[in-house]
């Protein structure tokens, strides 16, 4: 017996404790094999930025600014950025090259996407978790990237740091 995934069945799973058991429960109860993959790639980056979190969290989530803060990275004549502002609404950056869904919005604390490169295979998304600590005028983000193709995990860091933390130093000063 087949069962079709609803979107809200993967944002629950999402929640209720990983893509991973998630995406294994799901196959269980839909009479599938269960398999356990231990070759995860993952990043997670340290970056302490000379802005409250309150901004950062702005930059990060307002259209307009986001699409500032790309004229200080190497796709500074990218397509205006696109991005919802509620939980479960979509974003379009860097000329539609990255495009997903916030899975969670906490003002000034914590941005959760499903976050995704338009040329993986149909269907596969990343979390991107973005945790904002305020510490004066300095604020450090958390930054954890889980969930994308093996492989791609030198890349994408990499491009975090030239199209993300160095921007946003920039755009901060």
């Amino acid at each position: 017996m087949s069962r079709q995934i609803t979107r809200r069945d993967f944002s629950a799973r999402i929640v209720g404790g990983g893509i991973a058991v998630g995406l294994t429960a799901m196959a269980r109860d839909a009479g599938a094999a269960e398999e356990v993959f231990r070759t995860a790639e993952s990043i997670h980056q340290e970056v302490v930025l000379k802005a409250t979190a309150g901004r950062i969290y702005e930059a990060l989530t307002d259209a307009k600014q986001f699409t500032k803060v790309t004229t200080f990275s190497p796709v500074m004549n990218a397509a205006p950025a696109r991005i919802g502002r509620a939980e479960g609404e979509s974003f379009t950056l860097f000329g539609g090259h990255i495009v997903g869904r916030h899975v969670e919005l906490v003002p000034s604390r914590r941005i959760v996407q499903a976050w995704r490169v338009v040329d993986w295979d149909a269907g596969v998304y990343s979390i991107a978790r973005f945790d904002l600590i305020d510490r004066d005028r300095e604020t450090t983000i958390v930054f954890d990237h889980i969930g994308f193709p093996n492989g791609k995990a030198e890349h994408l860091a990499e491009g975090w740091r030239l199209n993300y933390w160095e921007p946003l130093e920039k755009y901060f000063k």
